[in-house]
């Protein structure tokens, strides 16, 4: 085959198409354009996933700390105590003469006056030895009147020098003594009588017998058994031991409410009648007695009550959370977090411990954010995020509950 024939196209070959080549260029400049379009977008999608996991590493890195604030006012608690009511008056009778019993009038239960007859004692041993004092005191009235006539002779006597002075000085002795014996005489006379009305046993004052031990035919010996007791049930009286942190804050006249299981819908009001000069050291308490009238006579003797009584110390001291103080060697601390979300650790001034809470006397202010239960790990100046819990306290102050703490509470 000849060159010329080859220049001639095969009836079946495709013929390329006219300006093939810049199609391809534009097309391969479309394509690149993408790329770049693509490979941009994707610089700044993983410039946008790179800054946002920054911040969140910067936000995750900042400590979250519960926070509370001080609360202000006087400090006002209640303590409850349990106490045991008692007769303002109570006494237990005994027989001061021996003998046996000859009838009882009271019996429990019953309301006596004082000096009302409870019971009488038969002693006739008592009577015959009455009689006898007084008998022999009759002998001695007659010896001292003829002393006293001798003596008067004799000094008539020793006028006229017709007795010696040493017989004058004896018969003077003789009436000297003879009138002590008389003074003898009648104080014994005196003590059997008294003996003598001891054999009636009266009440000592009003109140009401609460035993009795007496049945007739019994034989009695004075001091021995005890035969009535008797209590006075109009007012009653309490005690109770308050212990050495509120011991300072009781005072006389107080008003405290009694609590009786037996009465739960009534309110008894006692007051403070006396408080004791000291702290018991055995039990680091102080003695409280207190009064309650009981004029309609419900409340027995004997009965367990509950004292309920609000305390105040007049202090305007800062209440916090006992958790938010850090004990340390530099003493009291406590961690607050500023204005610009930082950390300060400042030195505080305590009061008393109230358990759940402590009196801040200084070092803290009312608007203050404080920390607590600070970790170890806290620096000073560090920035956290601070959140706001709301104490147990002010959640009861709010609810108009008071915050039970154990047997004694506390609010403000």
């Amino acid at each position: 085959m000849s060159h010329s024939d080859e220049s001639v196209l095969h009836p079946l070959a495709v013929k390329p198409p006219p300006n093939s080549l810049p199609q391809a260029r534009r097309l391969g400049a479309v394509c690149l354009g993408l790329l770049l379009v693509g490979g941009g977008l994707r610089l700044a999608f993983n410039y946008h996933e790179a800054h946002a996991l920054q911040q969140h590493t910067l936000i995750s890195a900042e400590r979250t700390v519960a926070t509370v604030k001080p609360r202000t006012g006087e400090l006002k608690r209640s303590l409850l105590l349990p106490a045991t009511l008692r007769g303002s008056n109570e006494t237990v009778v005994y027989a001061r003469s021996a003998g046996y019993l000859k009838a009882w009038y009271k019996t429990i239960g019953e309301h006596v006056e004082k000096g009302q007859l409870l019971a009488l004692i038969d002693a006739p041993e008592q009577e015959q030895e009455l009689a006898q004092a007084k008998a022999v005191r009759e002998q001695i009235k007659v010896r001292l009147a003829l002393s006293r006539q001798t003596e008067a002779r004799w000094e008539t006597l020793r006028q006229t020098d017709s007795v010696s002075q040493q017989d004058m000085e004896e018969k003077r002795s003789a009436r000297a003594l003879a009138e002590a014996d008389l003074a003898a005489a009648d104080a014994s006379v005196k003590r059997l009588e008294q003996l003598e009305g001891f054999r009636r046993i009266v009440a000592p004052f009003s109140g009401v017998v609460t035993r009795r031990s007496a049945e007739v035919g019994n034989l009695i010996s004075a001091g021995g058994k005890e035969l009535f007791a008797i209590t006075q049930t109009d007012a009653l009286r309490l005690t109770i031991w308050v212990p050495q942190s509120y011991a300072g804050e009781i005072k006389v006249g107080q008003e405290v409410n009694i609590k009786v299981s037996e009465f739960p819908g009534k309110r008894f009001t006692a007051s403070i009648e006396n408080v004791a000069g000291a702290i018991d050291p055995v039990n680091r308490s102080r003695q409280v007695d207190l009064i309650l009238p009981n004029s309609d006579g419900k409340l027995l003797p004997g009965t367990y009550v509950e004292a309920w009584i609000s305390l105040s110390n007049g202090i305007n001291a800062l209440i916090v959370p006992a958790n938010v103080v850090v004990s340390g060697q530099d003493g009291p601390r406590i961690v607050t977090v500023d204005a610009d979300s930082r950390l300060v650790f400042r030195p505080v001034k305590l009061g008393r411990d109230l358990g759940r809470e402590i009196e801040i006397l200084d070092g803290v202010g009312a608007g203050d954010t404080l920390v607590q239960s600070p970790a170890d790990v806290l620096m000073a100046g560090e920035k956290v995020v601070a959140r706001e819990v709301r104490s147990r306290a002010a959640v009861d102050d709010k609810s108009g509950k008071p915050a039970s703490g154990g047997r004694s509470e506390t609010k403000s």
